[in-house]
């Protein structure tokens, strides 16, 4: 499995892109910005994305959606929670930065426990909510990418609107802290690291 990160937008969001080794579908998740990067990594490599998944409705995790999905037919799936964050300024936060950005209407709907396949990799849906009601992370292999939900060495925010840290912290408790400790985190912002680290750092 081969996983190219991008740092992307203003606030330096982490975008992912993951592909199986000799095949050129891949899947997107978080393309929060700098669109034209992302889609000239995907030239270089060969790839052609078949989803972009949004680990939550946040405008650092969505912003290029509507590119990526126009210029390549990616099919745009999130938690049913945020859903309605796509297309909403002041939900995604956008407008708190002074613009009104939007997303087009979701592809599909993703839930809790859900398992989706693109050549050979197989996803699962974890429905971590605090940081939003509709966060999720998305465990791949031995690898979990976690949006915002758990960073190297911190947690997300929850000051936002539909945050709840007591929610947050259940959501790391019940699905991440119970994963192998070798289970590498791919965070929305920052640095990776590994459950056991975290484990450690609690």
């Amino acid at each position: 499995m081969q996983i190219y990160t991008l740092m992307v937008g203003e606030l330096r969001a982490n975008c992912y892109i993951i592909a199986q080794e000799n095949t050129s579908e891949c899947v997107i998740i978080d393309p929060g910005g700098d669109e034209e990067r992302i889609l000239r990594l995907l030239k270089e490599k060969g790839l052609n994305p078949v989803y972009i998944i949004n680990t939550h409705g946040h405008i650092d995790h969505i912003k290029a959606n509507s590119f990526i999905a126009k210029q390549t037919g990616a099919k745009i799936l999130i938690h049913q929670n945020d859903a309605q964050m796509l297309h909403d300024p002041r939900s995604n936060l956008s407008s708190f930065l002074g613009n009104s950005e939007t997303s087009p209407q979701v592809d599909h709907i993703l839930k809790d426990g859900e398992l989706l396949e693109i050549s050979g990799i197989i996803i699962e849906v974890l429905h971590t909510p605090g940081h939003t009601q509709g966060g999720i992370c998305l465990k791949i292999c031995n690898c979990v990418f976690t949006g915002d939900t758990l960073f190297a060495q911190g947690v997300g925010r929850t000051d936002f609107p539909g945050g709840s840290h007591k929610t947050l912290i259940e959501s790391i408790n019940k699905k991440l802290m119970v994963l192998d400790d070798e289970t590498i985190i791919y965070p929305g912002h920052g640095e990776s690291s590994t459950i056991g680290r975290e484990r450690m750092r609690k």
